[in-house]
Formats: C-alpha cells, structure tokens, sequence
C-alpha cells in the first residue's frame, strides 16, 4: 500500500492551508505490494481480534498508548478496554503483526461462508462484437488466446457474442455449439428469454485446462454478422439509416444477470472482457451519435461541454447491477467512429474494470495489454475506507471505485490490482486547527479488506492440501496502514514538504470533475488561475514582492520560478503541459471526444509518477547505446542542441521513443542493439507499466521525425485557450507574470 500525501507536514490550520494555495490530500494505491519506501507490511492472521476504537471504530496500531489493560485510540484520543483475549496476546507482543510495524496484512476468517466461498474459482467471460470487421475479430482472437496463455489453471472461461443477438458458445463437447438469442428491437424492452433458460450457467463456463483447445476451436468460428443475416428492420436505425445492429447494452444486461444468479456460489468474481468495435446501435443502450459531428454550428452548444457528459442513464444503473452481482466489466474499444465512451465508461471504472480505445486494428498492443492485465496480481471484492484523526476530514474522494451508498468514505472495488490507485483531498472539521504539541499529531489510517485467489501450491504448508488438492481458494485479508504527518508551523515549512507529483494527482482529478461539470474551458480556466493564486501565495510568504510606498504598484518583478523553494519549481512546467495535454486541449484542436475520455480515465486512476510522465514525458540523452550522458532534459529543440547528445530517449507513459539525431555518429548502431544499456532500460519500463507502451525508433534527418517534435512543447503555442496565444513555456511564464500582477493589485 503505497500512500503519497501532497505535503509532508499538514498545514496547522485553515488560515494557512487557505494562505498556501497548495491542494492538501493524499494518494493511495492500496494493492501495492510495497509502500511508497519499498516496505512490505507485516503478515499475521486473526485479523477479526484486531481491538478497535469503540468511539471512531479505527484499528489498534503500534501508534496507540497501551498498558495492561485498556489503549488509548491515536485517531480521536478515546480510552478502549481489551478483553481477556486481546490481553492474553499483546502479552507477546513479538508475535503480533500489529505491535510490530504501522502497515499490516492479516488474515480474515470466512464468515458463514466457508464451504460456499474456499473453493469458489475466477471466472472470465469474453464478449465479442460480431456487428464488426474480419481484422478486428482477428486481433481479438489474438488477445483472447494471450488470455488463455496468462489465466490460471481452475480458471473457468466462457464465450459469448453480441450483434442482434446475443450468442452463447458450449465448448465443453466434442465441437463447439453455440445457441442464440435475437434481441428485441425496441429500447425498452429485454431479452425474451433469460440466458440460465438458453444454457445453464455450468455448461457454458469451461474449465481453462481441460477446454483450452476447444476454446481456440470456437474462436476460429466466430465470423462478422453480414448484412443478409439480420433479422427484418434489424439494419434500420433512426430516419431509416442502416445500422451495425450492436446491442451491447442488452448483451450486457443479460451477462450480468446470468452470472449474478451463483455470485458467492461458482465463483467470487467474474471478469467479462467485452470487445466492442463501434458504438452500441441496437435496442436497450443504444447511443444516437449524431451528437458528435457538425450539429454544433447550427445549435450554437459547446462542444467541450456537449460530449462529456453521458447522454443515457443506461450504463451508470447498468454499473450498479454488475456491481451487486459481482461482475468487473472491461471494454476494449477497437475504433476510430465516436462511439460515445462518455456514456459507456461507468460501466467499466465503477465496477473496478479498465477502459481501453485503440484506434485501429494495425498497430494495436491489445493481445499484451490482455496478458500483462490477466498476469498481475489482483484483489477482487475490496473495501476501502479512510479515517482520519478529529480535526480534519476527508472531503471528495477521486478514483475507480463504487461509493457505499450508506457508509461515508466506504468505496467498494470489484477488482483491484496493484497499479489502481486513488485520492483524497482533505478539510478541516473545525477552525481551531491542530495542536502545536508535537505528542498530538495528525493521524490518517486507510484500511483495505479484500479477497485473493491463492493457488494451491501456496497452501502447501497450510496443512490444507490434501483435502484441497488442485483447487484454487479463497482468502479474505486486512491491510492496514496508518500514518503520522507532522505540522508545519508556517508556509515556509508547508511548502518545503510539497510533493509535486502527488499535486499533479490531486490537480489532475480537480481539473478532470471541472471538465465533466462545467466543460473543458472551465478545467483549463481552473488549473491556470489555480497557479497564479499559488504564485501570488508564494511571493507574499517569501516576502519577494515590495510595494511603492504604501500605494498598491508593485515594483519587484514577481518570482514565477519558485526560485527559493526547490519543492515546488516543477509546478509551472507540470501546469503548462496539463494545458497542452488532450485531457484539456479544446475539440476545435482536434481532439476526439472518445480520446478524452479514454484519457481522463488512463489518468485518473494512475499512481502519481506514472502521471508525471504521462503529462510531462520524461527526456533522457545517451552518449552511447550503453552510456547515459543527462538523466533529465525540459521538453525543447534547444535542450538537445546545447546537450551535444547524439541519442535521445522520451517515455511519454504510453509512448517511448529513442530518436537518433541527424548529427550523431553514423558508426552508432541504429536501432540500439538488444544487449545495451538503453534496451534494458526500455525493457524494465515496459515490464512495470499497467499497459504496453508503443515503441517508437526515428533516426533524424531520414525519418520523419513529427511523432518526437510532437512531445517537444515547451517552444510550441498554449493555443485556444482563451488564457494565452503566445508561443512556448518562456511566454506562458510570461503570461503567468502578468496574471499575479493583476491578481495581487
């Protein structure tokens, strides 16, 4: 579990975090292994004996005063009795988890369900839009036969398909048959029979390790629905235009409600993989994109307010149902037709699923993103909760998750893997602040309950094996990390504790919520004056600005570079290039609707590193294959001109790419060779990242070098923004100047 607060001392009171102008919260990427240190948490069992706090129901932590009989809680000061128990074990405290370390992984005892759940397996499901090209269904196989490769065994897998009908595959006899049903037309209407009725639920989930090649037999079957096939009307969409027939909402519907009938019972999670090459056309969830076109100019609508927000209810309620059945929904988009993600998206990041979009089928990295995704680790049925000692709160929460809807600051994940990560901004509860007393620090205590697959050879020396030989189970765990922050007793302090990638999170998440609420001039109105006010703050507590005599003209030139404070020099650059991202550049720009959503949820759920990169690409200069020569260069011609470098490598979180430049040594091997320093270093980034960046080789002066001038945006325009129209980073700063000139008068 790893946790990254936006700044190392909280500030002591509303007073000063209001003076600071830097956002106050925290990330937290809960199924990390390690914390953000390279600590793993202490593993112990009896999680159910863990006293809490009778008063705030917080956790006993190595933070609490105990003596003999009774603990004091470190969130909220209460004094809690032990039981004879809890006495009888803290009198080894050597061998509790909980005595030994603040960041702890207990064992959870199945309650009730112990038969129903041990031995319940994984299951996936894959959703195939037939409504689609031969190249798309080819790539899809391809993906589907790496997820074969990556499950494990006692894995159960089934096969279906959507168009006009939805299609059930039995792969289980000797040939592969499948049984349809024809969805209805109309939107309001169901499947007019239930799926159990079609195929019960059994026969169509196949074992992985006995079924793997009748599997691939069924997926060599699977053919596009030509038009001759649909049903009377099926190709007739609004004003008669001929329509895919794509009922994605329906087939949807009906996967969730088939495999919510043994939730608890087969199986403790399913994972429905659904393919999707064009937007949903037909019957229940059909999305009208007309929205997205030239019907703008004549209805006057902002076009950067008009495709964000969802435009059916359909998939938000349908989130909700997957959520209640246990299901975890990815959609994999294959298209580059607006297909609406805006309002398809709730129905994968709530139910703790991923969204991805590939432009086309050519150089599309879905049969690695599908291994590397079904390969990690992974939590399934996750709780999150985060408490807080009594003087601040947590005020929104930020991520992938689906809110309690009784319980404040309880969010449900369907699945979690190691990489999810989300965030918290926090508020004072009151206006007295924190002590001054260093004994009463603030407290923060995240605690994640969840459920893994532990395969058998991990029980081995659990004494279980033999009963359980071959079978996968179930275990329930608690993961419990608590924090102390310290306070900073002025901003000086506040701001030399200033986290920027962890900022960069929290902005991210603001400016993402302004966009869905307001539309994207409003996001990119949001984070500009958001760094004028923090410059502004930063000037006034460094006492950097003088006034004329009393009058209000400023005659010191203001300090935009946060030269005096090393903490927060990244900031400027990291907003500049936010403004310059697809996240927030304008419709008019060119970006895709489908894109920005794509990448609001990338971002979104990222931990705060990869976002820097993602946002702010790291520029790396080698002298050779084998030697670096700069670890870090900013984003401009003139960076690598003055270097002298002859190679250049950029990791823009999706991207990477090593450009050679049209004065290096022609004697350097091109492309780097496979067992050089570079290469290593491209293949320790590939493996750790939750999706497989496009590798990208361009020698300057013989290719075109576009792709890597593209990333190069400190000399190119902050353009449409309504805030600047010059060119370049020196002008943006430039622009920035005048702003707190104004802002400060």
């Amino acid at each position: 579990m790893a946790v990254r607060a936006t700044v190392s001392r909280f500030p002591i009171d509303s007073d000063t975090q209001d003076a600071s102008g830097v956002p106050w919260g925290l990330t937290v990427t809960p199924f990390a292994a390690k914390d953000e240190n390279g600590q793993a948490p202490v593993y112990g069992s009896d999680g159910h004996l863990l006293p809490r706090c009778e008063n705030c129901y917080a956790y006993f932590n190595t933070y609490c005063e105990l003596d003999q009989w009774a603990w004091n809680c470190s969130l909220c000061g209460t004094l809690n009795g032990l039981s004879s128990q809890a006495i009888a074990r803290y009198s080894h405290p050597q061998s509790c988890a909980e005595m030994m370390s603040s960041f702890i992984d207990l064992e959870l005892p199945w309650e009730g369900l112990e038969d129903e759940m041990l031995h319940a397996r994984p299951v996936y499901v894959a959703a195939v839009d037939l409504s689609s090209s031969e190249e798309f269904l080819e790539l899809t196989k391809s993906a589907l036969q790496a997820a074969l490769e990556a499950l494990a065994p006692g894995s159960l897998f089934g096969l279906a398909t959507f168009s006009h009908k939805v299609g059930l595959y039995d792969v289980q006899g000797p040939i592969p048959v499948v049984k349809n049903v024809f969805i209805p037309q109309d939107t309001e209407g169901s499947l007019p029979i239930e799926l159990e009725d079609v195929m019960p639920l059994l026969q169509f989930l196949a074992p992985v390790e006995t079924c793997k090649d009748r599997i691939t037999s069924a997926l060599e079957t699977l053919r596009p629905t030509t038009s001759w096939e649909r049903t009377p009307g099926a190709g007739q969409g609004l004003d008669g235009v001929l329509m895919g027939a794509r009922g994605f909402g329906v087939a949807m519907e009906a996967l969730c409600n088939y495999l919510g009938s043994e939730y608890g019972n087969t199986f403790a999670l399913a994972r429905v993989f659904a393919f999707l090459s064009g937007p949903p056309d037909y019957g229940p969830g059909q999305l009208d994109t007309r929205r997205y076109g030239e019907q703008y100019a004549s209805k006057g609508e902002d076009a950067d307010r008009a495709l964000l927000p969802e435009q059916t209810p359909f998939y938000k309620d349908l989130a909700a149902v997957a959520v209640q059945a246990g299901v975890c929904v990815d959609i994999f988009a294959v298209t580059n037709e607006y297909t609406d993600l805006a309002s398809l998206k709730f129905l994968s990041i709530e139910s703790g699923g991923s969204l991805f979009l590939y432009s086309n089928t050519d150089d599309s990295t879905l049969p690695q993103d599908m291994y590397r995704m079904l390969s990690r680790p992974y939590a399934f049925n996750c709780v999150l909760r985060l408490r807080t000692s009594t003087e601040f709160k947590p005020g929104h929460s930020y991520g992938h998750f689906f809110p309690d809807p009784q319980y404040e600051n309880v969010q449900h994940i369907i699945c979690c893997d190691s990489y999810a990560t989300y965030a918290y901004d926090f508020d004072f509860a009151n206006n007295v602040g924190f002590s001054r007393h260093a004994s009463e620090q603030p407290m923060v205590q995240i605690a994640f309950q969840y459920t893994v697959v532990v395969p058998p050879e991990e029980l081995s020396g659990s004494g279980l094996v033999s009963s359980s030989r071959g079978k996968h189970s179930l275990k329930r765990r608690l993961r419990i990390r608590t924090l102390q922050y310290g306070t900073a007793q002025n901003l000086n302090e506040l701001y030399d504790g200033v986290d920027p990638e962890a900022v960069l999170s929290l902005l991210v998440h603001k400016v993402i919520l302004a966009s869905l609420e307001q539309g994207v001039r409003e996001g990119r109105m949001l984070v500009h004056d958001w760094l004028v006010i923090l410059t502004a703050q930063y000037n006034e507590a460094f006492k950097l600005v003088q006034y004329k005599n009393g009058s209000s003209s400023i005659t010191a030139q203001i300090d935009v570079a946060f030269s005096q404070c090393p903490q927060l020099q990244p900031l400027p650059r990291l907003v500049f290039a936010l403004l310059r991202n697809p996240l927030l550049r304008l419709h008019e720009e060119g970006v895709h609707p489908d894109y920005r959503i794509y990448v609001q949820c990338l971002f979104s759920a990222l931990e705060p590193s990869s976002l820097h990169r993602a946002i702010y690409p790291v520029l790396t200069s080698y002298s050779t294959p084998d030697k670096q020569a700069y670890p870090r260069h900013s984003l401009s011609r003139a960076a690598l001109i003055t270097s002298g470098s002859p190679i250049f490598f950029l990791d823009a979180f999706t991207t990477l790419i090593v450009f050679y430049s049209s004065t290096a040594d022609p004697s350097l091997p091109f492309p780097p060779p496979q067992d050089c320093l570079l290469r290593s270093t491209i293949n320790n980034l590939k493996r750790d990242r939750c999706i497989t960046p496009k590798l990208v080789f361009i020698r300057g002066g013989q290719d075109d070098a576009t792709t890597f001038e593209n990333y190069l945006i400190e000399e190119q325009d902050v353009e449409g923004s309504g805030l600047t129209s010059v060119m370049g980073f020196v002008s943006f700063l430039e622009d920035i100047n005048q702003s707190v000139l104004e802002y400060m008068k």
